[in-house]
C-alpha cells in the first residue's frame, strides 16, 4: 500500500499587504531560527553516538520542520498578489472587504475576507477561497445570501461592509 496523496486545490494567489509583510517577516526569523537550530545540532552532533542522542534526534526534526516551512515561504511569496488598495465600488464585497452579517437567530458575526495564507478563525478572517467567502462576493449592504456549508445551509443578512 503506497502513501500517495492526490494533489490539494490550488489556493488563491491573493493576500493582504499586512499578510504579505507577516510572511516575510516570519521568512527572515526562520532564517536565524534555523542558524540558531544548526549550531545547536552541532554541537549534539559532536558528543557522539547519535543513535541515542535525543538532543541530537530533536534538533534534526526541529530543522527539517523549519526547512520545510522556508521552502514553502520562498515558493508561495513570488506567485502571490498583494491586494492593497480599495475597489471602486466600496459598497460592494470583494477581496479585503470587513463584513458585518446577521443570521436567522439574530445573531450578528464580522468577517474580513483574506487570502488563505492569512485565515485565522479567531479574528473573523476567513478565506476568499471558503464557501462563505464565495456567497459573499460581489453582493451589497442589506442583500440576503445563503450559505451551503459542511455542517448544513444557512442565511444570513449582510448588515455592513467596509474596508480598512
Amino acid at each position: 500500500m503506497g502513501r500517495y496523496r492526490p494533489p490539494a486545490e490550488k489556493k488563491s494567489p491573493y493576500i493582504t499587504a499586512e499578510g504579505y509583510s507577516r510572511l516575510q517577516t516570519e521568512l527572515q526569523q526562520l532564517w536565524e531560527r534555523r542558524k540558531d537550530v544548526t549550531k545547536h545540532l552541532a554541537a549534539a552532533a559532536a558528543e557522539g553516538d547519535r543513535s541515542e542522542n535525543a538532543e541530537y534526534i530533536y534538533r534534526k526534526k526541529e530543522l527539517r520542520e523549519i526547512d520545510y516551512r522556508i521552502r514553502y515561504l520562498q515558493k508561495r511569496l513570488p506567485d502571490l498578489t498583494v491586494v492593497d488598495r480599495v475597489p471602486d465600488n466600496a459598497e460592494q464585497i470583494f477581496f479585503g472587504a470587513q463584513v458585518e452579517l446577521e443570521d436567522e437567530d439574530g445573531n450578528i458575526q464580522k468577517y474580513r475576507i483574506v487570502g488563505p495564507d492569512e485565515l485565522d478563525p479567531q479574528q473573523g478572517y476567513i478565506s476568499v477561497d471558503s464557501p462563505m467567502a464565495r456567497a459573499l462576493l460581489k453582493k451589497h449592504t442589506n442583500d440576503e445570501i445563503n450559505v451551503l456549508t459542511p455542517q448544513g445551509e444557512f442565511n444570513y443578512l449582510i448588515l455592513n461592509v467596509k474596508y480598512s
